[in-house]
């Protein structure tokens, strides 16, 4: 995340390039005063040492060193070399220059004072120059925020219409905030139309489910309800033992159609309308599904262990997680083969686990993404996984050619 705004930031980009190019230029400036002082003072004093002893007003020739200036005499005595040579504290140059006798040298001096206070007027021209080029920084500056501010409202105008659209309460009006015709055909209006058409896509997707959800909640409960009247009035008349064994059959697939279309309907819901937020007992639902599933192992030697280590309480969605455990159970019971085993189920404070042994034809199916269920209701461990998800559980599923293990964590 950015520490400031787009606007921001192309405000202080826009100020550290005026103010470093400010800085360049004053500084080549200097210099290049500097420098054409220099450069005028040493031609100066070449010509004079060239035209020597003939002097110019603005130099003086010493051929001894007894006549010099008294601060350049102990500087004159200690035998410099020939050439230029500058005294800043004393605002003096001297040239060295040779003579005919080879024991003595000459010395041309050149006062820069008088210069230097006659260059004064120089320097309040660079004060009056740098006083316009910061004046013309300053307001280029300005209209550069100006300029930049016009650049960035269009961004910054789709940012505040996207930023007040709600992903939670979306409707299909809401791609028509944007009004994408008023950003014209740059960068920025190709930006909004394409929000515009994506927010569109998504407000009628969210419309379609909400259809579909409230038609199907009552297509698919009416047939339920249906049969589940029948199976009242066929219990309060006579049956035979086998027919009321068949009628506890339906009974049981009936409810739990019934709950497997609930938890379906409330997987196609946006929202969970609070049914997320109820507490239970783990101990009860996986005995629940025990019960239910127990019927797979009918005629097979397996033996089931359960092992609880705890008597967790989970939030959630109750019907979700019977859901889920009925389909590990139902997994577990129905792929151990006849003489294998044991089935152990084993609960922790915040774990469940259920492993069970594979026989040679089950490791294929079972090293899917989702488990096939040739008997019941089952929704598959893809299901499961998004039960879980949806609840903030963790589902893991682990399988080799001897076991699967399954494990549900909350």
């Amino acid at each position: 995340m950015y520490r400031y705004s787009l606007r921001q930031r192309v405000a202080i980009a826009f100020a550290v390039c005026v103010a470093i190019l400010s800085v360049v230029w004053g500084l080549a400036f200097f210099s290049a005063i500097r420098l054409s002082e220099d450069r005028v003072m040493t031609r100066q004093l070449q010509r004079a040492a060239e035209s020597y002893p003939s002097l110019t007003t603005n130099l003086r020739g010493y051929d001894d060193v007894d006549s010099l200036p008294e601060s350049l005499r102990q500087w004159a005595q200690s035998n410099p070399s020939e050439g230029l040579h500058e005294f800043p504290a004393e605002q003096l140059h001297v040239a060295v220059v040779p003579t005919d006798n080879q024991e003595q040298k000459a010395f041309v001096v050149f006062d820069v004072a008088g210069i230097e206070a006659a260059s004064s007027e120089d320097w309040w021209w660079l004060l009056v120059i740098t006083g316009v080029v910061g004046t013309l920084g300053t307001l280029g500056f300005g209209l550069g925020v100006i300029v930049m501010r016009r650049a960035v409202a269009p961004v910054v105008q789709l940012a505040e219409v996207v930023a007040d659209i709600d992903p939670q309460k979306l409707s299909v009006e809401d791609h028509k905030r944007i009004a994408s015709g008023r950003f014209g055909d740059d960068e920025v209006g190709v930006l909004a139309r394409t929000l515009e058409k994506t927010l569109e896509r998504i407000s009628a997707f969210v419309e379609r489910e909400r259809y579909f959800t409230d038609s199907a909640s009552h297509e698919l409960r009416t047939p339920i309800t249906v049969i589940t009247g029948a199976l009242e009035l066929l219990e309060k008349s006579d049956l035979k033992t086998s027919d009321a064994k068949a009628l506890d059959r339906v009974r049981r697939a009936t409810r739990d159609m019934k709950a497997t279309i609930e938890m379906f309907l409330c997987l196609a819901r946006e929202t969970d309308d609070g049914l997320y937020d109820e507490q239970f007992s783990v101990v009860s639902q996986v005995n629940q599904a025990m019960d239910q599933q127990q019927y797979l192992l009918r005629g097979k030697l397996v033996d089931v262990h359960v092992d609880n280590l705890a008597n967790p309480r989970v939030c959630g969605h109750p019907q979700a997680f019977s859901i889920a455990v009925n389909n590990l159970v139902r997994n577990a019971f129905e792929h151990t083969l006849d003489g294998q085993g044991p089935i152990k189920i084993l609960i922790k404070e915040h774990e469940l686990f259920i492993t069970n042994q594979l026989g040679s034809d089950a490791y294929g199916r079972h090293s899917q993404t989702e488990a096939s269920s040739t008997n019941g209701y089952g929704l598959g461990l893809g299901i499961v996984e998004r039960l879980c998800e949806r609840n903030g559980w963790t589902f893991t599923l682990h399988a080799d050619e001897v076991r699967v293990a399954a494990r549900l964590s909350w």
